[in-house]
């Protein structure tokens, strides 16, 4: 699935593809909103790790988890 990471004062945002489940980033988000973590810390598909700290962030946006289709549809 596709997550954006939003970024106070930045006009950029941070972007990428994970297999982690929905359930995990959200618990993982509702403890840096409720103040139990410093940080934001996720993975992507390519073994990259992105650590946001909480005085920066903004937003998250999750996609979908479905796949993404390949071929004609018709």
């Amino acid at each position: 699935m596709d997550i954006r990471i939003g970024i106070q004062n930045s006009p950029r945002e941070i972007n990428f593809e994970t297999s982690q489940p929905v359930a995990d980033i959200e618990t993982a988000v509702a403890a840096l909103l409720a103040g139990e973590t410093g940080y934001l810390k996720l993975g992507d598909d390519k073994g990259n790790t992105y650590i946001v700290p909480s005085a920066t962030f903004a937003y998250i946006e999750i996609g979908t988890e479905e796949s993404r289709r390949i071929g004609f549809v018709g």
